[in-house]
């Protein structure tokens, strides 16, 4: 999977490929190739076309130039405006105005009149002005011709495509921090690794859609094999699909136990096991409180059931005994969704991960009853989500008494109760957050939200590729819970399920809106009934070469 870096570790990874022979003109020339394709492939043809580039004065106003050769050559207008200074002798320069393409500098252009012209008639602006290697603030001139063509492209009736080179000028694409003036890209073709600025608001809101691009640097080589964040990709992921081989049976794909819901949250647990067989699960049995199975059976008739004992429609203590029996037969349990935090249901949580042995419940916890003992309970391979979490913490060592590893499914304010952190110190850096807790409590964490993080404890992290307000809505993080533990009861490993049972979600969320046609009346139920598209489209990924 492409990887995920820092401005730094992208330094040194250009530096060492350098040293081994991929020259620096070589990755510039590579560049320019893969961003001109990589619009190539979004426009069509180029032919007739008018391009105007946005040409800075470092190596990525160098890419900018090349990316104009290609876009030339394919057939386009191309003009280049030149923001600063190039170096005298500049080859790509010298190449791209032999080729025919007009050739403007920003010192010459009074008032910024040419600027203007350029960017009110364009059919594609490539934005190569600024690289990873920028930090706020913009200077003046720069600040002025930003904002100079982000007015003229906002006043256009039918904008043009906009594509921006490694980043959209004016991101810090370490803390994506972003200038006021920079403008929105269509696309951002980003060069060998996606950078970690790509997934920070605001500057994320800037990117468009994101494309690693190819330019030569061996996966192999040290500096960039050894970094440990990666991006989500479809190509990759669709590997990791559990077969599906002819003569198989429901025992063949696993029993998934879901233990959920209560009177006041009911649905939860219906949208988890829909979500388990959606991804594949050859069993799904429901263990809810026994007062909402009625309501329930109807909505997803292939379930099996386990009635569990209540205190007013929520999972009791005494639920750990019916239970126990279930255990041994299946490959994998989410706990969680839909159960409240009454003590009765901490209680029953205490006691299936043997925090309540020998004890009894009462008003003011847990108290030891004399002569009283159990052996704790044998989970299978477990997912904990939502009430669940909150629960957790409520149990001393929680994290040592979860079969390991365990995948947790907090979003930002679940993982606030867990850690003790404020959900404005998480959200200030979620892939440190994630990574730091995976390590600490030796489970997966997948941190949920715009750009999912998915940690190992291992270090590893994976960040999945989609933000959208159309996984915003209740219940899509019961669908969420329910795709992981579908795929741990096919045999999947808790970071692999967990990695690919959040794409595949995000995937639903985004193939529900466009069916809806917007993103503001995607049900979570319609995200779940959306993952069979969303696993067609990933087992096809990469299929024609």
């Amino acid at each position: 999977m492409p990887k995920v870096v820092t401005v730094d570790e992208m330094r040194a990874i250009e530096k060492a490929a350098d040293a081994g022979g991929l020259t620096y003109d070589k990755m510039m020339e590579n560049a320019g190739r893969a961003v001109a394709g990589a619009i190539l492939n979004r426009i069509g043809t180029a032919a007739g076309k008018r391009v105007a580039i946005l040409v800075g004065s470092g190596n990525n106003g160098g890419d900018g130039l090349v990316v104009g050769h290609y876009l030339r050559e394919a057939g386009a207008q191309v003009s280049a405006y030149i923001a600063d200074g190039r170096p005298e002798k500049d080859p790509n320069l010298a190449r791209l105005q032999a080729n025919g393409a007009l050739i403007a500098n920003a010192p010459d252009d009074q008032r910024h009149r040419v600027l203007r012209n350029l960017m009110t008639t364009a059919d594609v602006v490539v934005d190569a002005l600024l690289g990873t290697g920028f930090r706020l603030p913009l200077r003046d001139s720069l600040q002025q011709l930003l904002a100079t063509a982000a007015k003229a492209l906002e006043g256009r009736a039918r904008p043009p495509f906009v594509a921006a080179v490694d980043c959209p000028s004016g991101m810090d694409c370490d803390t994506g921090e972003i200038a006021p003036e920079a403008i929105r890209a269509d696309l951002t073709v980003t060069l060998a690794a996606a950078k970690i600025g790509h997934f920070r608001f605001p500057g994320a809101s800037y990117v468009g859609e994101l494309v690693v691009a190819d330019i030569g640097i061996p996966e192999k080589q040290r500096e960039i094999s050894a970094i440990q964040t990666e991006l989500a990709d479809a190509r990759t992921l669709r590997l990791w699909l559990p077969a599906r081989p002819l003569d198989s049976h429901k025992g063949t794909f696993g029993r998934s136990l879901v233990v959920a819901g209560s009177v006041n949250f009911p649905g939860a647990a219906c949208l988890a096991g829909l979500a388990a067989y959606r991804v594949g699960a050859g069993l799904v049995t429901l263990a809810v409180p026994s007062p909402i199975q009625a309501l329930l059976a109807p909505q997803l008739p292939e379930a099996t059931w386990v009635l569990l004992p209540h205190e007013v429609g929520v999972i009791a203590e005494e639920a750990v005994d019916v239970l126990r029996d279930e255990l041994a037969s299946s490959q994998a349990i989410l706990l969680g969704p839909g159960f409240g935090q009454e003590a009765t249901t901490a209680a029953f949580m205490g006691r299936l991960l043997g925090a309540g042995e020998g004890a009894s419940r009462s008003r003011i916890g847990f108290v030891r009853e004399e002569g009283r003992k159990e052996q704790s309970a044998k989970l299978p391979p477990c997912v904990v989500d939502a009430d669940g979490l909150k629960l957790l913490v409520r149990l001393d060592g929680w994290a040592s008494r979860l079969p390991h590893p365990a995948v947790l499914t907090p979003h930002p304010g679940e993982m606030a109760v867990l850690t003790g952190m404020s959900r404005d110190e998480i959200q200030a850096d979620r892939l440190a957050a994630a990574r730091r807790w995976a390590a600490e409590w030796g489970h997966v964490v997948v941190l949920k939200g715009a750009f999912t993080v998915v940690a190992s404890p291992e270090g590893m992290a994976t960040i999945i590729p989609i933000a959208s307000p159309a996984l915003a809505r209740a219940g899509t993080g019961d669908v969420l819970a329910g795709a992981i533990v579908g795929l741990v009861a096919q045999g999947v490993a808790a970071y692999g399920a967990a990695v690919l049972g959040a794409y595949l979600h995000g995937r639903a969320g985004m193939l529900a809106a466009e069916a809806h046609g917007t993103t503001a009346s995607v049900l979570a139920g319609e995200v779940a009934e959306a993952l069979p598209d969303a696993l067609v489209e990933l087992s096809a990924a990469g299929a024609g070469g």
